[in-house]
């Protein structure tokens, strides 16, 4: 049995990951903005101090996965700063304050998993601030995985491609656009909570302890292998 901090697990992929470890008999501690019958520790996520005490409240612990992120889909010509700077506090800023507190409260080692996007790995239009914040995530687990090494300490991440969620439901929200993107996959559907939740727990597995600096494409085919979408 290990035990295990979910940060936004309020999210529907962060929901899927605590379900899954926690049939499989792990402890789950789990974070959110607001309060809920399945929150243990209220966290904005980008306040480093926070996520520090997050760390502390939660006690020992064999991995962290941070779900935290927003999304706008506007060319950067209209994006705001404040739209900007609101997606790179979610998406990235979350992720480097994980990392950080990993660092100094995970000493004996274990495994943090964070989120990135097929965004990040592929040039998709109107995509350009959430490329930018999860094209960092990208940066930060590949450079966070050499720095904590020694630490035994595991930094991994998984790009999803679209993934059904509250967070996108506006994307097919007809039928006309989720059949567009849908057939942006090369499988040709788009994703679940719990396949990119798989992906989370294979990371956290002390297991899999070989696998660090690693960015898992779970997203159809989407990244590689997508047809030619114009739009």
């Amino acid at each position: 049995m290990a035990r295990y901090l979910i940060i936004a697990a309020s999210s529907d992929i962060g929901a899927a990951t605590c379900d899954l470890l926690r049939s499989a008999g792990h402890v789950v501690i789990t974070t959110a903005r607001a309060s809920g019958p399945d929150v243990d520790i209220l966290l904005d996520a980008s306040d480093f101090a926070a996520v520090e005490r997050a760390f502390t409240e939660a006690g020992p612990i064999d991995g962290v996965a941070c779900f935290a992120g927003s999304m706008v889909l506007k060319p950067a010509h209209l994006t705001s700063r404040e739209q900007y700077d609101d997606v790179v506090a979610a998406s990235l800023t979350t992720a480097f304050a994980t990392v950080r507190a990993a660092g100094r409260h995970m000493r004996g080692g274990g495994s943090v998993v964070l989120v990135s996007s097929a965004a990040a790995l592929a040039g998709l239009s109107n995509h350009d601030a959430i490329a930018a914040a999860k094209a960092g995530v990208v940066g930060l687990t590949l450079s966070a995985a050499s720095s904590y090494a020694a630490q035994g300490l595991r930094i991994n991440a998984v790009a999803p491609g679209l993934t059904q969620t509250k967070l996108t439901a506006a994307l097919t929200a007809t039928e006309g656009s989720r059949k567009v993107s849908e057939g942006m996959h090369a499988i040709g559907r788009l994703g679940t909570p719990e396949d990119v939740a798989r992906g989370v727990v294979f990371l956290l597995d002390s297991a899999n302890d070989w696998i660090t600096g690693q960015v898992l494409g779970i997203d159809g085919g989407l990244s590689s292998l997508r047809p030619k979408v114009r739009g």
